[in-house]
């Protein structure tokens, strides 16, 4: 056992060879690397693969044992400094490690098909290792200054894989945006690891943790600047894991290609926040203003993501808010010190969104197989519906994940997201309700994006007001506004799409979207165009691919399968990550048996299930395709709020939450007029004080100087008589100024 962890340096190094060698290859033998580009595919994935078993039997081994095992040796030695360099293996690093591995052999399969008509095919997978490579370097490092080093090489891969198609400027502003906020948080995280060295005289972890408990039980610290330095750390967190308020690069992320939204922005660089603030956890634990603080920010992120993505329009943006908020319940257990509950939801939502990110990419990939769908409308869920029947295998994996986040039970999501929740009331009754109202928000969206993909809306033919034409109709608002007059057989609660007027409608809102030309002149499954000249050749959306279906079939097996690692099957009532977490959980003090009472269980997972059911409920009542036969029903609807001051009142309250939610909460803008317009109106002021009185004070010296020195010119005869004159009358006007100002002085 012992000959086995001394070769874990091999994790963070092995997939480091392929960009390496792709590099080499394109500057010896560019035609001949291009031309075997899937060579390099095969050699990423077999190089994960070792990882990934590798990374599993020190996980066996741990759960064995139960041990810890750290390797450093000397990098830099001066005097009274000492910095080591080396590997930390514990089941932090194990659990991250197997995520890592597992979450990215299911992408490069799939990107090799993904990506196989984009020219950037071999630049794609050696960002992909190379990404590979730093994200495990950071979660095998065993000091903070490796952790550093590591977590900035991370951020160098995200820019470089959200801006991969940089000739689009939107993804070029995407990645950008993205890393400038997260140097903000990374400069926080460099002044906090100073800090603590400051405080500590130490980088490495053990000493740290022992030396920061010690001098705080007897009271030898600033405690001020103590939870300062560890306001800092959790900065860095705050900004990689899209925590509120630096949350804002996140959906901007998704311009990058699909594949890498699965494994940067669902399973493993957003999570590089929750795993640096449960590796710090033994510092912030003693100091409860931390924890209390980070379990604000928690709760804040929680429901702020879960509003956010209400009304979005494209697949991945909506995904993207929903790994906010369930990033949010991650470090709200973590503020709270459920260190297991949130590990084990780590766990659960990273397969679980890798497989909706993947899924929602074989949905845009089918979606372009259609002619007229460009890049920017296979995203909008709007345009899309009624795909089951084209993509059945996308649609079950699609509604697996769906179900897991949602917390439908036996799927993974439930069992870690339940734990949180029962958590919360024992921490605070305010955060417990806030908490279990976005569990029921999030099956409500996560299952609009389901139906708005995947069911569509009705497909029914109305005639219109002149009896000649059949039109389609959205169901996508009960509270609309009355639709285009003269049409009959409406109901006035209907938001209409009206080919006429090349107007589409948007749930919950009073504004009207065009849509192109060739757009409408497609026959859809959840459109039909009848009557209308100049129709165009179309082609069904078609399934995946078997590589990307492939992916899509071991995430699925994960997504229901995972969640046993948190259920008790032994006699002693302790499951298999608890005992996996047991020398993690005794570093922070806190029980490692998590023995199960069923009854308490059942009970509080009834309510939770419920819950998430009432979201689904709801979200099946306002956008699963309702049939002619079912329109009657919509008049008891509208009984339950007439037309009136009451039907104004909820009008506007029902657009105020989409408008809230379709744009951002407006917390972008903000950014926008504060810091962006902000720092360039002081950019502004700047430029014109140096123009006006930096160069205005040059420049005046130059031209004073100009005119004194051609009045001198002319005054300068040669005559000495008047030299005599000039130097006599210039000494009694200063003799007269200095009796005149010493004469003010004594009167005074």
């Amino acid at each position: 056992m012992e000959q086995t962890y001394q070769y874990a340096w091999i994790v963070p190094l092995l997939p480091l060879t392929v960009p390496m060698l792709i590099g080499v290859g394109l500057l010896l033998f560019p035609t001949a690397t291009k031309n075997l580009r899937r060579m390099w595919v095969f050699q990423s994935i077999l190089l994960l693969s070792i990882v990934m078993i590798f990374s599993i039997n020190l996980s066996i081994q741990q759960i064995n044992s139960s041990s810890i095992y750290q390797y450093v040796w000397s990098w830099i030695i001066n005097n009274d400094f000492s910095l080591e360099f080396g590997y930390l293996i514990d089941p932090l690093t194990s659990i991250m490690s197997i995520l890592i591995t597992t979450v990215g052999i299911m992408v490069l399969i799939y990107s090799d098909n993904y990506m196989s008509h984009d020219q950037g095919y071999l630049r794609f997978f050696a960002y992909m290792s190379f990404f590979s490579t730093s994200m495990l370097g950071l979660v095998t490092s065993s000091n903070l200054i490796q952790i550093y080093i590591f977590w900035e090489l991370v951020g160098m891969c995200s820019y470089l894989l959200i801006g991969f198609w940089f000739a689009r400027p939107v993804a070029a502003n995407a990645c950008q945006k993205a890393f400038v906020t997260n140097r903000v948080g990374d400069f926080g995280l460099l002044l906090g690891i100073l800090g603590f060295y400051w405080i500590t005289g130490s980088f490495e972890f053990r000493d740290l943790f022992e030396v920061f408990n010690n001098l705080i039980s007897t009271n030898e610290v600033n405690f001020c600047f103590a939870t300062l330095c560890a306001v800092l750390l959790f900065a860095g967190a705050v900004a990689k894991s899209a925590q509120f308020p630096l949350h804002v690069w996140l959906p901007d992320a998704m311009e990058g290609p699909t594949p890498i939204s699965a494994l940067i922005h669902a399973a493993t660089m957003v999570a590089a926040g929750i795993f640096l603030v449960a590796r710090l956890l033994p510092l912030f634990i003693v100091i409860p203003y931390v924890m209390n603080f980070i379990a604000l920010i928690g709760i804040i992120t929680v429901f702020l993501g879960a509003t956010l993505a209400l009304a979005q329009k494209d697949i991945k943006r909506g995904l993207a808010y929903s790994t906010m908020s369930q990033l949010g319940y991650m470090m709200l257990a973590l503020g709270m010190g459920s260190y297991r509950n949130a590990l084990f939801h780590l766990i659960t939502h990273a397969y679980s969104k890798a497989l909706l990110f993947l899924g929602s990419g074989s949905v845009i990939h089918s979606m372009e197989t259609v002619v007229g769908y460009s890049p920017d409308k296979s995203q909008n869920m709007v345009l899309m519906g009624g795909l089951t029947k084209h993509v059945p295998i996308t649609k079950t994996a699609f509604l697996l994940g769906t179900l897991s986040l949602c917390g439908i039970p036996p799927l993974a999501c439930f069992w870690s997201k339940d734990e949180i929740l029962n958590d919360s009331w024992l921490y605070s009754p305010i955060f417990a309700i806030i908490a279990w109202a976005t569990a029921g928000l999030t099956a409500f969206y996560m299952f609009r994006i389901y139906l708005l993909t995947f069911e569509g809306h009705l497909n029914v033919h109305l005639k219109n007001y002149n009896g000649k034409q059949n039109i389609p109709f959205y169901s996508l608002s009960l509270w609309g506004k009355r639709g285009p007059k003269g049409i009959k057989g409406i109901k006035q609660n209907f938001r209409l799409l009206t080919i006429n007027n090349n107007e589409i409608a948007s749930c919950f809102s009073q504004k009207i979207y065009r849509i192109d030309e060739n757009v409408r002149s497609m026959t859809r499954p959840f459109i039909s165009i009848i009557n209308f000249k100049n129709k165009k050749s179309y082609s069904y959306p078609s399934e995946s691919e078997n590589t990307m279906l492939f992916s899509l079939l071991i995430l699925s097996l994960f997504t229901l399968f995972v969640g046993s690692l948190g259920i008790p099957f032994n006699q002693e009532g302790v499951d298999i990550l608890s005992k996996w977490l047991a020398p993690s959980i005794n570093l922070l003090h806190q029980k490692s048996n998590n023995s199960m009472d069923w009854y308490e269980f059942l009970k509080d997972a009834a309510f939770s299930v419920s819950i998430a059911y009432f979201g689904i409920f709801i979200a099946s009542f306002l956008y699963k395709p309702i049939y002619s036969s079912l329109l009657k029903n919509f008049d008891l609807i509208n009984s339950f709020v007439k037309r009136g001051p009451k039907r104004i009142v909820w009008d506007k309250i029902i657009n105020g939450i989409y408008d809230w939610s379709y744009n951002r909460a407006y917390i972008d803008a903000f950014y926008r007029t504060s810091l962006t317009g902000g720092v360039r109106g002081l950019a502004e002021l700047t430029h014109l004080f140096d123009q006006r009185v930096i160069d205005g004070i040059t420049n005046g010296v130059g031209v004073m100087s100009f005119f004194v020195g051609e009045g001198i010119k002319y005054v300068g005869g040669g005559r000495i008589s008047s030299y005599l004159f000039l130097y006599l009358f210039s000494v009694s006007i200063f003799l007269l100024i200095y009796y005149l100002l010493l004469y003010l002085y004594f009167l005074i």
